[in-house]
């Protein structure tokens, strides 16, 4: 048998998506469009508020622009190639554009770990330590740990795009999702794929499961503290603060973690529907949750649209 590394590496792969139906795929069209403008317009729109309101120029305000920005990321890098091969008669994409497309989603997701990661740990300072959240907390400080975040984002998602650059995919070409992932595209491989598996395995291990035990702990501690409140009103007040970032972390983390820590060999067609979750739904319905549930946020809303129309 001829080694699988001299064998010929598949020019480009195919992207299986939801349906071959024609009407199946018209209605998936038009559902993923208009999630996907509803998602951008909706985090555009909490950047623009944030940056046009002095009075939400706080470290938790600046952590959700980053956050908006990174779900810009990730919605736009799975997205529009969907859109685009729902409409194609040929659904595929060139082995560097499906490297291009995972290295881009797996940065923004990592990075996006992170952003949660430092919300909670803002809100923890701000609940537990307030006397001491302007000192730890500054302006400095917040731009200093966005940066680190962007980078340890983008370097850690490296290894994994360059470690496939190692296999070989000698066919079949189609890969069972409808973006270029990880899991699913090491199933296609000719060649082991222990050393990927083990990669993935402990960055999950390490930034999934650690930031979600690093921000599971700091919500110990700011109920510990909301619990020492007597009255119910200022207890209210306090939740309200964190409530939405609460919803938004137990979305992501559970749907991320899931994907990544099992093998690849046993991904399914369900776990589309949990990267739908993930790269689709969360970045459409976080500006939803921050704005809705955040009266300081539906203040400046109305100030910003009251002062145009003004």
């Amino acid at each position: 048998m001829a080694d699988a590394r001299n064998q010929t590496r598949i020019p480009e792969f195919v992207l299986l998506g939801f349906s071959n139906h024609p009407q199946v795929q018209l209605i998936l069209f038009v559902a993923f469009a208009s999630a996907y403008a509803v998602a951008l317009m909706g985090n555009i729109s909490i950047i623009t508020v944030i940056c046009s309101q002095p009075g939400l120029h706080t470290p938790m305000y600046f952590f959700l622009v980053n956050l908006s920005l990174l779900d810009i990321g990730c919605v736009t890098s799975t997205v529009p190639q969907m859109l685009k091969n729902l409409l194609a008669q040929k659904k595929a994409i060139s082995f560097q554009g499906c490297l291009a497309q995972m290295y881009f989603f797996s940065a923004f997701l990592l990075t996006e770990l992170l952003v949660l990661t430092a919300m909670a740990f803002d809100r923890y300072m701000a609940i537990c330590h307030p006397l001491h959240y302007s000192l730890i907390m500054s302006q400095r400080t917040c731009c200093r740990l966005a940066v680190g975040i962007w980078v340890s984002g983008f370097l850690v998602s490296l290894p994994h795009t360059l470690s496939l650059l190692r296999l070989s995919f000698c066919g079949p070409n189609i890969i069972n999702h409808f973006f270029c992932e990880l899991p699913p595209l090491l199933q296609l491989s000719c060649m082991d794929t222990s050393y990927n598996q083990t990669l993935a395995l402990v960055t999950d291990v390490f930034l999934g499961i650690g930031c979600f035990l690093f921000t599971l702990l700091s919500y110990i501690y700011i109920i510990s503290s909301i619990l020492k409140i007597h009255s119910a009103q200022g207890k209210r007040k306090v939740f309200s603060t964190c409530s939405s970032h609460v919803m938004v972390v137990t979305l992501f983390f559970s749907t991320v973690i899931y994907t990544y820590i099992q093998p690849p060999s046993v991904y399914q067609n369900r776990d589309k529907a949990m990267a739908i979750l993930y790269s689709v739904v969360t970045p459409l319905v976080n500006p939803l949750i921050y704005s809705l549930r955040n009266k300081e946020v539906k203040e400046a809303f109305k100030k910003l649209i009251g002062g145009n129309r003004g």
